[in-house]
């Protein structure tokens, strides 16, 4: 009979000691790679601008920080691909001010609420716009120059931009409309159809992110006139800013960040952010950034969202002014 007991007693014994046991704890994330969506064309500031962070992250976190470039509808396709993933930590994206503090102004419905359905990371980068024209164009040693040859031209001058809406084009639309020039507003896809636009003579310049024209400028490949920071470039020391070659007022700094779709752990958002942190403090890295035409960032997400919000009546009014609509 006691023999029996110890039969029967055995089941039960295994039962409670499963129910005792935890259950099992979920992998540490990262446990696989994570997925970087660049909402640009490959080669443009953000897309290389990206892949300096997503490199140096993906050794700090332990897992690769893949990109996948889904550019169009102004950043709206791929940031809108974030917006809907799951919000693991496997899937952040890459913002630019004109996805944060723009778009909204430029489309009559947005696919994602910039406020709701996303959430920053930090500020990873900011560089400043740069007029540029062809090396060849005669009529522009200097921005003075080319703004006296432009008010002579009947039909005014043609200007490039990474499209209707970015701060390439609002940048542009500013200074002539300050300067009194008459100008033509032609889109490209990206950074890598304007550069061949100018150099075939198809437009007349271009107010480009720093970063995308930094290396054509040193190369000689390309004539910078004026950049629209508050300083001039450290590796560009001769090419003035806008205020010193007669243009008042005129300063604009372009920002990138990162963001993850909203309601993601605040732990896996803490650690990307420390992995951020890890890039933008890294002596090496700024020095690679400078050379790249931008200045690495670290900020708290809060910080993040905060300079979005400030700069949203700024370029609200200047997208009314200039009349840009991107449908």
């Amino acid at each position: 009979m006691t023999h029996r007991r110890s039969l029967l007693a055995l089941p039960l014994a295994a039962a409670a000691g499963a129910l005792a046991r935890p259950a099992l704890a979920q992998p540490a994330w990262p446990a696989k790679p994570i997925r970087m969506v660049v909402p640009y064309p490959p080669g443009g500031s953000t897309d290389v601008l990206t892949r300096l962070y997503a490199e140096r992250m993906g050794a700090s976190l332990g897992q690769p920080v893949v990109i996948e470039n889904r550019p169009g509808a102004s950043g709206n396709i791929g940031t809108d691909a974030v917006a809907k993933a799951q919000p693991d930590g496997y899937t952040i994206g890459a913002v630019t001010a004109s996805i944060m503090a723009i778009n909204q102004f430029l489309f009559q419905s947005m696919p994602f609420d910039t406020a709701k359905d996303i959430m920053p990371i930090g500020l990873a980068w900011d560089t400043p716009n740069i007029a540029v024209v062809a090396p060849d164009h005669n009529k522009a040693q200097t921005l003075q120059d080319f703004l006296t040859w432009a008010k002579t031209r009947p039909d005014g001058i043609t200007y490039a931009s990474t499209g209707i809406g970015q701060t390439t084009h609002l940048s542009s639309a500013m200074l002539f409309g300050r300067t009194g020039v008459k100008a033509t507003h032609v889109p490209y896809r990206g950074a890598a159809q304007v550069v061949p636009a100018l150099l075939a003579g198809d437009v007349d310049v271009a107010l480009d992110n720093l970063a995308s024209q930094i290396s054509l400028i040193q190369e000689g490949r390309m004539r910078g006139l004026a950049v629209t920071g508050a300083e001039r470039w450290p590796t560009l020391p001769n090419i003035p800013t806008m205020v010193e070659a007669g243009v008042p007022n005129f300063v604009v700094s372009v920002w990138g960040a990162f963001v993850a779709p909203a309601n993601t752990p605040p732990a896996v958002i803490e650690k990307l952010n420390g992995a951020m942190r890890r890039v933008a403090t890294d002596e090496a890295m700024q020095k690679r950034f400078i050379q790249g035409g931008a200045t690495a960032l670290w900020t708290t997400a809060e910080d993040a969202a905060t300079r979005a919000a400030r700069e949203r009546p700024m370029w609200q009014e200047v997208v009314k002014t200039s009349g840009a609509r991107a449908d």
